[in-house]
């Protein structure tokens, strides 16, 4: 079975399925050269979702993401066709931006690169946007970034979100203006100009992110903002002792303010000893749900659609020396299985494994993030003023 026969048994799935949807009736390879086989259950699950990965730059590799945004031509029909191929509809590519400036040229050259192939790709504003991307064949593309060290104050919130912006990790692993990261010695919790922006963030209806955050920074944000908090990609401290986990008081007090967590791919965030597998993964998993429940979960893989293990060994030196030693880097840094283009699959059949039903399997690959993304980016009109006679 070729690909496009793949395609169309996902997308007009068999009765026999529909009616008895917890037996898997036969499995297929659904790529050439991928010996992999996936069950007509989980092709139909992502075929039919509005699949959304919640930290997924186009390229980890400097080398290539400069490349692929300073000059869009030489992104072409095969880097189109493995991101079609992965299943993936939407993708947030936020990375740990620095200051004003840097995160002004990241923005601007993505809004240039989207422009360059609006044939093919679609920046993602808005509720109405989540909606129809997957009927429009189109990649679509949520633009974030990792830190909001750019805003300087609060008219700078004003003025990324008329770029584009739609998503801010309100620090990334060190202090800002705005509170303290995860690796930060100490950890204050969010500053009063931290409490003002994520006020203001909430008006513009911009997303209030804070999976590099420090814990009473996560908690402060869960406290003062009047929207939901997302966990783009993070995962269970319970499970992995890193700073870069969330503590079970972090994930309630997200889910209550009804945000949804991303589960990431990262070797290091998933478990602190060897082996290290996808069955780690899925405990993440396990955990949010049996913690807050499966509608709090979705997918933020922190990796491309290759993963790090492939950087050339000079980028791939430099990327753990960025970092502080509780990063704790090991060997590898993907989960073998999770680090290839056609992760969405794999991840899906482990969620059958783990018995989920077919309508949490599809929260998880999108659903969940697609609704509370169009609750945050809706925002009311503002009340007409009154002219006096």
């Amino acid at each position: 079975m070729d690909r496009r026969e793949a395609l169309k048994l996902g997308l007009g799935a068999a009765g026999a399925v529909l009616a008895a949807p917890m037996i898997n009736l036969g499995r297929y390879r659904l790529f050439a050269g991928v010996p992999t086989e996936y069950s007509k259950r989980a092709v139909k699950l992502v075929t039919e979702s509005t699949v959304i990965d919640m930290l997924s730059p186009f390229y980890i590799s400097d080398a290539l993401s400069t490349k692929q945004l300073t000059d869009p031509d030489s992104w072409g029909p095969a880097q189109l066709k493995e991101f079609r191929d992965s299943g993936i509809n939407v993708f947030h590519i936020a990375v740990g931006t620095g200051a004003y400036e840097s995160a002004h040229q990241f923005v601007a050259l993505w809004n240039g690169f989207i422009a360059a192939h609006d044939e093919h790709l679609m920046r993602v504003d808005s509720a109405a946007d989540l909606e129809r991307v997957k009927r429009s064949g189109k990649i679509g593309v949520i633009i974030g970034t990792q830190n909001s060290a750019h805003f300087r104050q609060l008219k700078d919130v004003d003025y990324f979100y008329q770029l584009g912006q739609r998503v801010s990790q309100l620090t990334y692993n060190s202090r800002n203006l705005i509170g303290n990261g995860s690796t930060e010695r100490t950890d204050g919790g969010l500053s009063d100009f931290g409490v003002a922006v994520v006020q203001r963030m909430n008006e513009l209806g911009m997303a209030v992110d804070v999976s590099h955050c420090g814990d009473q920074t996560t908690l402060d944000a869960c406290k003062f903002s009047k929207k939901p908090v997302l966990f783009t990609h993070s995962n269970c401290r319970a499970l992995c002792p890193h700073p870069r986990t969330k503590t079970d008081e972090a994930i309630k007090a997200m889910a209550a303010t009804g945000g949804v967590m991303g589960i990431t791919a990262v070797r290091m965030f998933v478990k602190a000893t060897e082996p290290t597998t996808i069955e780690d993964v899925l405990d993440h998993f396990d955990h949010v749900r049996d913690l807050v429940g499966p509608e709090h979960l979705g997918v933020g893989s922190d990796i491309d659609l290759n993963g790090y293990d492939d950087l050339p060994p000079d980028e791939n030196q430099r990327l753990r020396a960025a970092y502080k030693g509780t990063y704790a880097f090991r060997d590898k840094i993907d989960i073998e299985g999770l680090d290839h283009p056609k992760r969405m699959f794999d991840l899906t059949e482990g969620l059958i494994r783990r018995k989920y039903s077919d309508a949490d399997i599809a929260g998880i690959l999108g659903g969940n993030f697609k609704r509370v993304l169009s609750e945050i980016w809706t925002v009311p009109p503002r009340p007409e003023k009154k002219v006096s006679q």
